[in-house]
């Protein structure tokens, strides 16, 4: 984990101050709040947010949001919501944007404005080495837990499974822990971090069930604030900043090579 006189010493790209100066205006991009830009984020998805021993949020996206705002010249103002309600108080103008481990889906385009994808990842079955469990074919009648409203759930009930929707992620892992369910349906990267950094006794089969990229979410009427942060998150990937906060967390880059791009107009 980097050490906040590291984070500190980060690269600064000074292209990116240069054309929208070192203290934003709220006029600049339609922030709620001057000088600020509030974030959703769950605060209990590990390794993307997640609340440290000494009580501060860190995670994936909390370290890359983080390094945009600075590049910004924004203060990073992280506002802890639920997944299930996180868009509706994005539309209510709760937040200037989310942060949340959210796949972009068209179903999701219609609804918001997403930045370029910022990580690749895809959905995974974690379950029991004695479950039988090897497959989307195997959780047909099975009981499955997933986080509500997230394509992880429309899987498991796609694969035919009994759904058990969660608040929280680490509910659900802790129920499969406790044999409560035969299998949990979740991001890739956070179920292979949850079985090292937890030591659980869970185990991940090798296919996935689908490959997806994640986005921030914004409402459709800030185009302007979306072409910033697309600008200053593809400069942190291009000056290896990007993964040099990544890689301390899951031992590798998950930037999409091919990232999908915001719908623009």
């Amino acid at each position: 984990m980097l050490s906040r006189r590291q984070f500190a010493a980060l690269p600064l790209c000074a292209a990116g101050l240069a054309a929208f100066g070192k203290t934003a205006r709220a006029d600049d991009f339609g922030l709620l709040q001057p000088g600020k830009l509030l974030v959703a984020t769950q605060g209990t998805f590990a390794p993307f947010s997640m609340r440290m021993p000494d009580g501060k949020l860190d995670g994936l996206e909390i370290r890359v949001v983080g390094e945009i705002a600075r590049r910004l010249g924004l203060e990073y103002v992280p506002v802890i919501t639920q997944f299930d309600a996180v868009l509706v108080g994005l539309m209510a103008g709760q937040y200037d944007m989310t942060s949340v481990s959210m796949d972009i889906t068209a179903a999701r385009q219609k609804q918001v404005l997403f930045a370029d994808g910022w990580l690749e990842s895809g959905a995974k079955i974690l379950t029991s080495p004695t479950s039988g469990i090897k497959s989307g074919d195997d959780l047909k009648g099975k009981n499955v837990g997933a986080v509500a409203a997230s394509t992880f759930g429309k899987l498991a009930e796609e694969h035919g499974a009994n759904l058990k929707s969660y608040k929280a992620e680490v509910d659900a892992v802790q129920d499969l822990v406790n044999g409560n369910l035969d299998a949990v349906i979740t991001d890739a990267v956070a179920a292979s971090y949850a079985i090292k950094a937890r030591k659980l006794p869970l185990i991940t089969p090798p296919d996935a069930l689908s490959r997806i990229q994640k986005g921030f979410a914004f409402q459709k009427s800030r185009a302007n604030l979306v072409r910033a942060v697309n600008k200053a998150l593809a400069e942190m990937i291009a000056d290896g900043t990007y993964g040099k906060l990544t890689t301390p967390l899951i031992g590798f880059d998950p930037h999409p090579q091919e990232p999908i791009r915001s719908e623009l107009s």
